[in-house]
């Protein structure tokens, strides 16, 4: 077999798993939310941008970061929101581990 058909493979499998599914169907439930989509694309934004701040400076900037923690305690208390943050946390590890998987096989290249 050749890595583009596994590569294919590995894609497929990726879409039958539990995690994207999951994160799928959350998203979906959010999507038809238009104002709790609203405030997690607020979220998003506010965490995107201390992420920027911390990368560029090298530390958090407070006021940020609180603004972001305060988004976060809002909308963990809403159900679907919770679900939507569990299933992308899920998703994101999984796509992590095959991303970790991949750079140690490779790793010996990058020496």
């Amino acid at each position: 077999m050749n890595v583009y058909d596994t590569a294919n493979k590995l894609a497929q499998e990726i879409k039958q798993s539990e995690e994207y599914n999951t994160y799928k169907i959350a998203k979906e439930a959010i999507n038809l939310n238009i104002e709790l989509k609203s405030k997690i694309e607020e979220f998003e934004k506010a965490r995107y941008e201390a992420q920027i701040v911390a990368l560029q400076t090298g530390k958090d900037d407070e006021n940020k970061m609180r603004h972001v923690q305060e988004l976060y305690g809002e909308l963990i208390q809403n159900q679907e929101a919770s679900k939507y943050f569990d299933a992308e946390m899920k998703f994101n590890i999984l796509i992590a581990d095959v991303n970790k998987i991949i750079g140690q096989a490779v790793q010996e290249l990058m020496k």
